[in-house]
């Protein structure tokens, strides 16, 4: 059975942390003017998580080839399924979404648990290359625990494990049979890797945009979303990215854009990003913050956009206000 509309446009599959979608209408304003008026024909995205820059990149511009990569496993192994047996893995999700939906709340909990100890204990060992039921059943627990837990987070303890608890949602959509038809007709076009950020090097050129969005620097101690797998996002780590970001501007001369947290929301003086990215541009854009346990401590903040090229081309209006930091 196909589940395809034609009229369909692609979104995240997935809730993640730090997730996009609230930004894109923003974004428009800072991407280079060469990807307006066509002449980039690369994207390439090292820090997929939900992919909704990509996905809107790919439907509003003339990209011929993308590539995304990971080092989250399952992450990769989801975006691969939907790539290449999206109408299989919708069998999956609809079995699970039914046989969760029809049980009282009790139950649903016994049965969310059972799911994640499965998803857990079949993570040593597993095989992600081969393409098998085996891959499309663990993409199924994946995003069923991402449709189904605590504020869709996806958070691994150091051992590897997931352990985030199930949410409180009375009627979750587990599966959007349509949008993943249409994520799939978009990853037709995309390679998909599973590695870590600096691998994305051997694949990008001057007609490449190159958008990085890693795990934020924390405002606070209290804040820290930086596990999304078992390797934490530190200070050193942003600083190394800092580099690579540096060198590939200068070796591959593509466009760079990049997206973190200010800083400057919770302490003035922390020049942190200011004395790393120095010579590029920063700017500030508001975003709403997404995920916090405490529903009144969630708000406009502001988050940085780095770029390596000039944003004000010929097409943006004299009077549009840019934030530069």
């Amino acid at each position: 059975m196909s589940y395809r509309h034609k009229e369909a446009v692609a979104k995240p599959f997935l809730k993640w942390a730090g997730g996009k979608t609230q930004l894109l209408s923003t974004f428009d304003k800072y991407y280079p003017e060469e990807l307006l008026n066509g002449g980039i024909k690369r994207y390439i995205e090292p820090f997929v998580g939900s992919g909704a820059v990509l996905f809107h990149i790919m439907q509003n511009f003339k990209i011929e080839s993308a590539y995304i990569t990971d080092i989250n496993y399952d992450l990769i192994n989801a975006y691969k399924v939907v790539k290449h047996n999206a109408n299989n893995l919708i069998d999956y999700l609809k079995e699970l979404e039914i046989n969760f939906l029809r049980l009282p709340d009790e139950q649903r909990k016994v049965f969310y648990y059972t799911i994640r100890d499965a998803y857990n204990q079949g993570k040593a060992g597993f095989c992600y290359r081969k393409n098998s039921k085996q891959t499309i059943k663990r993409a199924a627990q994946f995003i069923f625990l991402n449709k189904t837990c605590f504020n869709g987070l996806y958070r691994v303890n150091k051992d590897g494990l997931y352990n985030v608890p199930m949410g409180s949602y009375k009627n979750p959509k587990i599966c959007d049979n349509v949008n993943l038809m249409a994520v799939s007709d978009v990853l037709q076009n995309v390679h998909i890797l599973h590695s870590d950020y600096k691998q994305c090097k051997k694949y990008i050129n001057s007609n490449s945009l190159v958008y990085f969005d890693p795990p934020y620097r924390p405002l606070n101690k209290t804040a820290s979303f930086t596990s999304y797998n078992e390797y934490d996002f530190d200070d050193s780590k942003q600083i190394e990215l800092a580099q690579f970001y540096r060198e590939v501007g200068q070796d591959k001369q593509a466009y760079l854009m990049l997206s973190n947290s200010n800083p400057k929301n919770v302490d003035k003086n922390d020049t942190f990003f200011e004395e790393l990215f120095e010579g590029f541009n920063i700017y500030n854009v508001n975003a709403r913050r997404a995920i916090n346990s405490k529903g009144e401590k969630r708000g406009q903040i502001k988050e940085l956009v780095i770029t390596n090229y000039d944003i004000y081309g010929e097409s943006r209006r004299a009077n549009e206000e840019y934030q530069i930091l």
